[in-house]
């Protein structure tokens, strides 16, 4: 069985702001255990939301480029502050060509 947490291995080498890579996580480990949902479509809904509930910020409205959240300050200048403009262009996208290269191959 393909797991969604499959898609968030291996993590990114370049992040937007400090606070990016604990959102990942924190995502990975909201959909623990869940397998991968038949479409991309599905997928990228699934992916959305979990961002959308782990960052308390929907990802579709916002208009600021960042947002700041306390629970993933963990040391360093930009420290818990995430990239909305990376996880928009890059990071979700990513984990979508993933999920896509998945569900195809």
């Amino acid at each position: 069985m393909r797991l969604v947490t499959d898609l968030f291995d291996p993590e990114p080498v370049r992040w937007g702001l400090r606070g990016d890579p604990w959102v990942w996580r924190a995502m990975c480990e909201q959909l623990t255990g869940l397998a991968l949902p038949p479409s991309v479509g599905e997928v990228e809904r699934l992916l959305k939301a979990t961002f959308d509930r782990v960052v308390s910020c929907n990802l579709a409205t916002e208009t600021a480029p960042w947002v700041y959240r306390e629970e993933f300050a963990h040391g360093g200048m930009s420290s818990g502050s995430v990239h909305l403009e990376m996880w928009r262009a890059e990071l979700l996208p990513t984990l979508v060509d993933r999920a896509r290269g998945k569900l195809d191959g």
